[in-house]
């Protein structure tokens, strides 16, 4: 499970393509850790809401896995002395990069699908660079330990350990781990038991958090999601990140006095709300994927294509990426940049309207941008400018 909450969470790093531009980095200095970054793609469109949600759910589910295994080590922790030679003294420190590792990563993910913001820091640097700590030391212990462990299945046998019941277990023999008593008590529960007892627990959560990705009639089931549900009924009745009111979006900046600036190749159009409205309109079916892990079932989205306000400031094929800006004065991912490909794409719209009605204040009234395949916080909401080109994208505000 660890190695695909891993690759999942490399992914959805890749998914802000933070090599495109500064604003869209969160953690500029991470140097080779960036190796695998690539040209998020559009298709599928509901790619980052299948990989976000594995992440997520997956994380959740191994909780109790991952509080077993400390359980299971916990003598380890607390030998007296706690360092007796140069070996023994590294051998704590990958003991302490792994547990400290796991339950620093699985803390701060818990908190952040919770939206309980207290880290010493930004999340997206701290889970990024303690990801990359746990995993080095998870390689590190399965390299030393994996021997062993397939020298223990092979001589007792899994299938007879799952066999045997409460009355039948023994004890551990006392080995060189330190992690056997030496005057063990008598067997309260089975190994069969303990695994089943973390399988129940890995199956609750799985099945209370899960919905919020799934959406359709699971979505009801999320009771630990925050946003797993759906909010109420109506076209707007699908999940809200941050309201308007939240980020101290002014009703002024969005009435008559609106105008939408779009620029690029030397060349500058103003465009009251009216006449983004008289520009050819068109649909697209997406979703909304956010990095918390919930997600939304396909909206109904209309409005104008990227691509066709990239026409107007002169690019009539091929138009390259844009840099997205939003009303909103302050906080993260008020502006964003998206690339060429992004851009091109015919399902990517500045939406006007959802489900048949205008889109509401909290949705992102007059203007938002959506985009097949991008996480939530790219699909920019009360857009106020688009600057296309090279140029642009360079920059970090």
């Amino acid at each position: 499970g660890i190695p695909l909450v891993f690759v999942t969470g490399l992914l959805s790093y890749a998914a802000y393509n933070p090599d495109l531009a500064p604003v869209n980095d969160k953690t500029p200095d991470k140097g080779l850790f960036g190796f695998y970054l690539f040209s998020w793609p559009t298709d599928p469109s509901w790619l980052y809401r299948l990989t976000q949600g594995v992440h997520v759910t997956l994380g959740v589910v191994l909780v109790p896995v991952l509080l077993a295994k400390l359980w299971s080590v916990v003598p380890k922790l607390f030998t007296l002395p706690p360092v007796r030679s140069v070996a023994h003294a590294l051998e704590r420190l990958a003991l302490l990069l792994l547990v400290g590792g796991g339950l620093f990563e699985f803390v701060t993910g818990l908190l952040n699908v919770q939206l309980d913001y207290v880290f010493p820091g930004s999340f997206y640097p701290l889970h990024f660079y303690g990801a990359w700590v746990f995993v080095f030391a998870v390689v590190a212990h399965v390299a030393q330990r994996l021997p062993r462990a397939l020298r223990a299945l092979r001589d007792r046998g899994f299938r007879a350990e799952l066999r045997t019941n409460t009355a039948g277990t023994r004890p551990e023999p006392p080995d060189d781990t330190g992690l056997v008593s030496s005057h063990p008590a008598d067997p309260t529960m089975s190994r069969r038991g303990a695994l089943g007892t973390v399988g129940l627990g890995s199956l609750v959560l799985l099945v209370v958090t899960a919905g919020q990705s799934i959406g359709g009639s699971l979505r009801g089931t999320a009771l630990l999601a925050p946003r797993g549900r759906n909010p109420g009924s109506g076209p707007d009745g699908f999940q809200i990140n941050k309201t308007a009111a939240a980020l101290h979006i002014r009703a002024q900046d969005l009435g008559e006095s609106y105008r939408l600036v779009v620029k690029g190749n030397s060349r500058r159009v103003t465009l009251t709300l009216a006449e983004v409205r008289r520009l050819a309109q068109h649909r697209s079916a997406l979703p909304i994927a956010c990095v918390e892990g919930w997600s939304t079932d396909d909206q109904q989205w209309e409005g104008v294509r990227l691509r066709d306000l990239a026409r107007l400031v002169g690019y009539d094929s091929d138009p390259p990426g844009v840099f997205v800006e939003s009303v909103q004065l302050a906080g993260s991912f008020r502006a964003v940049a998206l690339r060429d490909n992004q851009v091109r794409d015919p399902r990517s719209l500045l939406a006007l309207r959802v489900n048949g009605a205008a889109l509401s204040h909290d949705h992102g009234y007059p203007a938002r941008v959506i985009v097949p395949g991008a996480p939530g916080v790219m699909n920019t909401k009360w857009v106020r400018q688009l600057s296309f080109g090279a140029a642009a994208l360079g920059r970090r505000s």
